[in-house]
């Protein structure tokens, strides 16, 4: 007996919530809507995933559709599917999240997206839809991984310093934290190179640093554990 398979009884989309850093402040990429449903609002940049598309595929072909940002790693973190959350039909969306530094990405919107910008977590909009709950999901996410993974160095450029790693940490915590405390923590990891090379100060230079991948990996291999 030939099996029977239901119809899809939903659309299936993805949202992205890009987190970026310029230095100063942890910013997110919004996008303004030129098309209905809620033409003329700013939202996350999302879209419907098409059927020879993957999760993953989908969500690098609609951001670098709408803003101009391609090749860059993106994550799963969430899956929502409210019965009310679009409008039109019945919508489930999977959330993805991405960390880059801001300042090497130029924006270039298009399709339904008549602007992008990057805009300070503080200051974000009321988003239509529930984009609203998928970005504060992915931000409650990102506080959690930051500490327990060294994601963070995708924030920052290839060469920082111990001060721009801690304000780094300080401002997507929204916390204080303490010098001393959290030099001696990242630097007994043993997984930051220090580099010849200085970064000018006001009063005094500072040593630039890298984060070094292969030797995480190998850490990790031998069951270590990055815990900030």
């Amino acid at each position: 007996m030939k099996q029977q398979f239901l119809q899809p009884f939903a659309s299936i989309t993805v949202d992205c919530v890009i987190f970026g850093f310029d230095g100063k402040k942890l910013q997110v990429l919004i996008i303004k809507r030129s098309s209905e449903p809620e033409v003329g609002k700013w939202s996350l940049p999302g879209g419907f995933m098409e059927k020879n598309e993957t999760l993953d595929d989908a969500a690098q072909r609609i951001l670098e559709k709408l803003t101009g940002i391609s090749n860059i790693y993106m994550e799963q973190f969430y899956s929502f599917s409210k019965l009310d959350r679009h409008p039109d039909a019945r919508v489930l969306t999977t959330g993805y999240y991405a960390l880059i530094d801001s300042n090497h990405y130029k924006l270039k919107p298009s399709w339904f997206a008549s602007e992008t910008k990057w805009i300070e977590i503080k200051n974000v909009p009321k988003f239509p839809f529930d984009h609203t709950e998928i970005f504060h999901k992915a931000l409650e996410t990102l506080q959690k991984e930051v500490k327990l993974r060294p994601i963070g160095f995708e924030l920052l450029p290839s060469k920082f310093t111990l001060t721009d790693l801690q304000n780094l940490y300080e401002v997507i915590l929204d916390q204080q934290l303490d010098r001393r405390n959290f030099r001696r923590k990242i630097l007994a990891m043993g997984i930051l190179t220090q580099l010849k090379e200085v970064k000018k100060g006001a009063h005094k230079d500072a040593y630039l640093y890298k984060f070094d991948k292969k030797e995480y990996r190998a850490l990790t291999s031998q069951g270590f554990d990055f815990k900030l």
